[in-house]
C-alpha cells in the first residue's frame, strides 16, 4: 500500500468546533477566529470535491461512460 507524504506531516491542531454549541460565552474575537476555521474547513473540503470529481471524469473518459 502507497503512502500519501501528506500523511507524514504533522497535523495543525484545531480548535474544538462543535456544530451548534451556544456562542453567548465566546467573544468577538473567538467568534472570528471560529468564522476563519470553518472558512479554511469549508475551501479543503470543496478542494477535495473538485479532486474527486476530476478523478471520476478521468475513470469516465478511460472507460468511455
Amino acid at each position: 500500500m502507497a503512502i500519501d507524504p501528506e500523511e507524514l506531516l504533522p497535523r495543525k491542531k484545531l480548535p474544538d468546533i462543535v456544530i451548534g454549541q451556544d456562542l453567548s460565552a465566546m467573544s468577538e474575537f473567538e467568534l472570528s477566529a471560529r468564522i476563519m476555521t470553518l472558512e479554511s474547513e469549508i475551501v479543503r473540503c470543496r478542494e477535495a470535491i473538485a479532486a474527486r470529481k476530476a478523478t471520476k471524469s478521468a475513470a469516465d473518459s478511460f472507460f468511455k461512460r
